[in-house]
């Protein structure tokens, strides 16, 4: 494919997407009609996408309409990419620009930050300073990070293997386990390290919060919120632990028993109501459903998918699921609350809120991390049940 060609085919993808289907879906769909399409254009075409899905008020600004066009011309005009010589209606090409698409707007504080307007006075507030600069940056493609298995290799042993398969890693300081990856991200599934499973994909700062977690050989652990696992995988690296995983809906832990046979992780994963039955608990990570603020620019969708009613479902969902956990520890055990969100009232607001209305409780470590740090936004509150 042409790159003409190929802003095209985004331009289409993007106009699905806009009308509500799934970036990936729309992806997928696109990909299987057209076969002619190399791993290149594919990759190529993706990257398109999901940068203007990140940047999807300021590309609509810059391309004078919120459309696939709008954005394709938008993210051109952005990187300072010659337009006309890709929007020439020749061939697979796009056709030349027409109309408002002709002269870029100027865009206002929130657009150029491709912030949602009815959430920002609420990001302004939990940010502070850094509110711009956070926005700033999730307005950027996300590092690829691994997690080192320590219970098979150390970091330095397996960054060397990694780099004689051509795939250029660097030590991140958010986490002892966490290699950055700088050259050749795309190679890493097909490496040995990783499917031998010797490493992860895996967040940094995800996996620093699993490094400040308190875990000791032959303690009882839920991960009430397991997902697809990941924390799961890193804590059975962290210790010797009798690990269960939980999740409200089972698929989403389809496919954690094989990654965990990969890792060399033993764990057991329950079905909604089993917990109970298993604890008390030494340890419970909750890593609840939120907002993913933090993670924005991994998953773009989300930014402008949420709503003040789905924010308010996921309110009330949090603080029921610490209701639902707090009783599942063993007194002198702890209640992990995480997400990976930036907003106050998804963190240290709704564990505030839970000791004020649990007896028994006190607060023992809080962690806060931004984009700015280098990983996704993440925050940690760890409890401990006194009595």
């Amino acid at each position: 494919m042409t790159p003409a060609a190929r802003l095209s085919a985004a331009i289409d993808i993007l106009d699905r997407i806009l009308a509500g289907t799934p970036a990936e879906q729309a992806l997928t769909n696109w990909g299987r009609a057209s076969r002619f399409a190399g791993s290149g254009d594919r990759a190529a075409v993706r990257d398109v996408v999901f940068d203007a899905i990140r940047c999807r008020r300021s590309f609509a600004r810059l391309g004078g309409a919120e459309t696939g066009r709008g954005l394709v011309l938008g993210g051109l005009r952005a990187a300072g990419q010659e337009v006309e010589s890709l929007f020439t209606g020749e061939g697979h090409a796009p056709r030349p620009p027409e109309g408002p698409e002709r002269v870029p707007q100027a865009a206002s504080e929130f657009e150029a930050l491709d912030c949602p307007d009815w959430l920002a006075p609420k990001l302004a507030e939990s940010l502070q300073e850094d509110f711009a600069q956070v926005m700033e940056a999730l307005r950027h493609r996300a590092p690829v990070f691994l997690r080192v298995n320590r219970a098979r290799c150390d970091r330095e042993t397996v960054a060397a293997e990694l780099a004689a398969e051509g795939i250029v890693t660097r030590a991140h300081p958010l986490a002892q386990t966490a290699l950055e990856v700088t050259g050749n991200a795309r190679r890493v599934q097909s490496s040995t390290a990783y499917r031998e499973g010797r490493v992860e994909l895996q967040d940094a700062a995800s996996q620093a919060v699993v490094e400040a977690l308190p875990l000791s050989d032959g303690d009882l652990v839920l991960d009430h919120c397991a997902g697809g696992g990941g924390k799961s995988l890193a804590m059975a690296a962290r210790a010797n632990v009798r690990l269960v995983c939980h999740d409200a809906d089972p698929r989403r832990m389809r496919d954690l028993p094989e990654r965990a046979r990969r890792a060399g992780a033993d764990l057991r994963c329950l079905v909604p109501g089993e917990p109970a039955r298993h604890g008390p608990f030494d340890l419970v990570l909750a890593d609840v459903p939120c907002s993913g603020s933090g993670s924005w620019r991994r998953a773009p969708e989300g930014k402008w998918s949420l709503t003040p009613a789905r924010l308010e479902g996921l309110l009330e969902t949090q603080s029921a699921i610490l209701d639902e956990t707090a009783p599942l520890v063993r007194p002198g055990g702890h209640l992990a609350y995480a997400t990976c969100s930036v907003l106050d009232c998804e963190n240290m607001l709704q564990t505030d809120g839970f000791l004020a209305r649990t007896p028994g409780w006190e607060r023992v470590r809080r962690l806060r991390l931004t984009p700015l740090d280098g990983g996704d936004g993440f925050f940690l509150d760890l409890l401990r049940r006194i009595r």
